[in-house]
């Protein structure tokens, strides 16, 4: 892996991908800046070079040319951040950024517009990588959330610097924080995967089997999982053509003697609505007329010891829908096993924007080992698929 802290790049054009994919809300202001936060320590050794910096990324899904996408609604708060003026381009490529550029002092920060703003950034389109390159001496990716993809900034973009491409540190701090994880895991290892439904998570599933002593399952997969056992689940969330799978997960867990937790009992509403009315039972039978929507006590307590015998956890996915206050105690307290289990010297990995969003709601952040910028390139990489973004890099 080419280490960017070893480099100088004084004198140097660096174009760098980050991901600044950011919600702002109706005034255009970021309601989260856990995104750029990540990318900063990239961006400030490359100004501590007093090399020229240039940063693209993509924000939302735009048809056109939208408003409400352009990455100039960042610019104020990246200067904050940073604490250097930011200059805008309000074309990623072209002569309107080549010109940009060329104004660009040393030392400073040059913000591209909205790469999706060109439809071939996602058609991994050459040209266009092409004309993204001209702009740079080096290339560097930082942005972990986008390095699943094959877009043309992500990966097509490399083959044309050669020897001067390299890992961002937070794009380097990810792989470590996984391969920690996945190849030299300390024993137990338990991985616990919630969330709404199985098939999203299926191949990380089946990847994870064969490496864990220990997965836990929790979120609205669960009642899959309950049905897939007899049970009676009533109105909760379930994925019918999901059922023999669930069974088969049972039984390979079994085969591989991995140590398969299901949720022992649920906390049921008689209406997706925080002021519904609640009862708890057992999960495999949930009284007519509610929905689980949250693990209750018993399966805390089970959850609980598991995670904190454990060496190494990684963990992606609620265990209920924690947005609503009646219902977040399960994935609060699941929280609280893997702070107090890190305490106690184990490594934790969190990954996925709703556990990452649950981790950040407690206050919990500070107290886990590592926490992934990318749910979907973190899934991929638990899966054992090659990410395009990684993989230009280091050919």
């Amino acid at each position: 892996m080419k280490n960017l802290s070893e480099q100088n790049f004084k004198g140097k054009i660096v174009i760098v991908r980050v991901d600044f994919n950011v919600p702002l809300n109706g005034k255009f202001q970021i309601t989260d800046d856990s995104r750029i936060a990540s990318a900063l320590p990239t961006i400030k050794q490359l100004l501590g070079d007093n090399a020229k910096v240039i940063l693209m990324s993509h924000l939302g899904r735009p048809k056109e040319n939208e408003e409400r996408y352009s990455l100039k609604h960042l610019v104020s708060h990246l200067e904050s951040s940073i604490g250097v003026k930011v200059y805008f381009s309000e074309n990623c490529i072209g002569e309107t950024a080549k010109d940009a550029v060329d104004k660009l002092n040393y030392g400073e920060v040059l913000l591209l517009e909205n790469l999706r703003f060109h439809k071939e950034e996602k058609e991994g389109n050459v040209d266009f990588a092409k004309q993204l390159s001209e702009l740079a001496d080096v290339y560097v990716n930082d942005a972990f959330g986008t390095a699943h993809r094959a877009h043309s900034s992500t990966s097509v973009i490399s083959q044309f610097f050669k020897e001067n491409k390299y890992f961002g540190l937070l794009l380097k701090n990810e792989i470590d924080s996984l391969e920690q994880a996945l190849t030299n895991a300390e024993k137990p290892f338990t991985a616990i995967i919630g969330g709404a439904k199985i098939s999203g998570k299926i191949d990380v599933i089946k990847s994870l089997l064969l490496k864990v002593d220990n997965l836990i399952i929790g979120g609205g997969m669960a009642y899959t999982f309950s049905k897939a056992m007899g049970g009676k689940i009533a109105n909760s969330l379930v994925e019918n053509d999901k059922v023999d799978l669930a069974k088969n997960i049972i039984e390979k867990a079994k085969e591989l003697g991995v140590n398969l937790l299901l949720p022992i009992d649920s906390v049921n509403a008689d209406d997706f609505n925080n002021n519904a009315n609640i009862i708890t039972s057992d999960i495999i039978n949930v009284p007519e007329g509610f929905m689980g929507l949250d693990i209750g006590d018993k399966s805390i307590q089970l959850f609980s010891e598991t995670i904190q015998k454990s060496k190494t956890i990684i963990w992606n996915g609620p265990m209920g829908v924690f947005e609503m206050s009646n219902f977040e105690n399960g994935t609060k307290k699941i929280g609280e096993a893997i702070c107090k289990s890190t305490e106690e010297g184990a490594f934790s990995l969190i990954g996925g924007g709703d556990s990452v969003a649950a981790i950040k709601k407690f206050n919990m952040s500070e107290q886990v080992s590592y926490i992934s910028t990318g749910g979907g390139a973190m899934l991929e990489y638990l899966e054992g698929k090659e990410l395009p973004g990684v993989k230009s890099i280091q050919e």
